[in-house]
């Protein structure tokens, strides 16, 4: 685990399609902003279980392998 400072109106990035910046920090609480793309899933550890995962591609839509001959 990399553990990282920051402070208020601080960033830091990961790759180049998502930053996590520190918006505010009050009694003991971090509010983190975060911009990513819109099919990067993001949702609080805590609640993992209980949010229902997107159905996966359908299997018409994934490539086929080549036929052997």
């Amino acid at each position: 685990m990399l553990v990282l400072s920051r402070k208020k109106s601080q960033s830091i990035q990961i790759d180049s399609a998502i930053q996590i910046t520190v918006v505010s920090i009050s009694r003991g609480r971090v509010k983190l902003g975060i911009s990513a793309p819109d099919d990067v899933r993001i949702i609080r550890h805590e609640l993992i279980d209980c949010v229902p995962v997107p159905p996966e591609t359908p299997e018409k839509s994934l490539p086929q392998p080549a036929k052997v001959l």
